[in-house]
């Protein structure tokens, strides 16, 4: 039985105390409903992703403006100022970009090293999965 004054007693609950189910599959449909109705159809804009991220899509606009205003340069101070501002940020990006590649080569040294020191009979393996994975990509 409940005393009169239920809804006033504080909940406590300890850990794992409560539920603790949860949904592990990631939900990235809220990334294409934030497209507004009447913006576009968000079935053709999540397509139209998978073709081609907006970041891919951003980055070659980018590049062909920069290479347009090198060859008919703005001509007013405002438009002088933008294109100055989207190379820093072309720049800015192409540095996060070189410094995720030192970043995962720091990675796969620091795991090489890894296996090496204790597992050194699997170094063989190891380096044909790597060739084997740089020449289906061509690299």
């Amino acid at each position: 039985m409940n005393p009169w004054f239920f809804f006033w007693a504080p909940q406590l609950t300890m850990p794992f105390g409560g539920s603790v189910a949860q949904r592990i599959e990631p939900d990235t449909r809220w990334f294409f409903g934030g497209i507004a109705p009447n913006a576009g159809d968000p079935e053709i804009e999540r397509k139209a992703f998978d073709v081609a991220s907006y970041g891919r899509q951003l980055g070659l606009i980018t590049e062909v403006l920069v290479d347009l205003s090198e060859q008919a340069p703005p001509k007013t101070a405002k438009g002088q100022k933008a294109l100055k501002r989207l190379r820093e940020i072309q720049l800015r990006i192409e540095q996060v970009k070189e410094q995720d590649a030192i970043d995962a080569l720091e990675q796969i040294d620091s795991l090489l090293a890894r296996l090496k020191k204790t597992h050194p009979e699997r170094l063989a393996a190891a380096r044909r999965r790597i060739a084997h994975a740089l020449a289906v990509d061509g690299g």
